[in-house]
């Protein structure tokens, strides 16, 4: 299973370097919907998500978001994986059964 994610990692790092000046989308959550999301997801103050944040996540793969919840790769940007998985309620969306 470690190895599975450090397969991820790298395949998000290379497809990052690849991708140079280009915008960044995670689980269908394109860069303007997660920095406008950062600010809920960053220690020691996080905020509640904005309308803008809440807007992005209506649109986000919620699955793929689970997917992070014991990552390793979200602490790498700064985003803590428990606000993170706190943000869909705090929406007033309903994360996946098995999240």
């Amino acid at each position: 299973m470690a190895t599975d994610k450090l397969v991820v990692l790298m395949m998000i790092m290379v497809a990052l370097m690849v991708e140079g000046s280009r915008a960044v989308n995670l689980c269908d959550m394109n860069d303007e919907g997660l920095q406008a999301c950062k600010p809920s997801v960053t220690q020691p103050n996080p905020v509640d998500p904005s309308a803008q944040c809440c807007e992005a996540l209506k649109g986000a793969d919620l699955n793929c978001l689970c997917s992070y919840k014991n990552s390793m790769l979200l602490p790498t940007f700064g985003i803590d994986p428990t606000l993170a998985l706190a943000l869909p309620p705090k929406c007033k969306l309903q994360l996946p059964p098995n999240c």
